[in-house]
């Protein structure tokens, strides 16, 4: 299947706003524990199509998160840590 993204970067927000981008993170995970998106499905009760558009960044509901993180035997924090450490994390104050 052909990949037809846009060239901005998998870690920017959803276009809607609602939240963070978990989709590169939860993807990650996911084939990291060896499940299939089907696989996952049959584990957490949720749909193939609603897993795929959180994996895509167009839902970020949190129960469904808190579902498939679950799932995946993670700590409910897992997908709370940012992907990138922002200055006041790393212990430096903004510029």
């Amino acid at each position: 299947m052909p990949h037809n993204a846009t060239s901005e970067a998998p870690s920017n927000p959803p276009a809607n706003g609602s939240g963070p981008d978990y989709s590169t993170t939860l993807r990650a995970m996911r084939e990291t524990r060896g499940y299939s998106v089907e696989e996952l499905s049959l584990t957490c009760g949720l749909a193939v199509d609603e897993i795929e558009d959180i994996e895509n960044g167009r839902v970020t509901d949190p129960s469904k998160l808190r579902r498939i993180v679950s799932a995946l035997r993670l700590p409910q924090e897992a997908l709370v840590t940012p992907a990138v450490p922002t200055p006041a994390a790393q212990g430096r104050s903004p510029a």
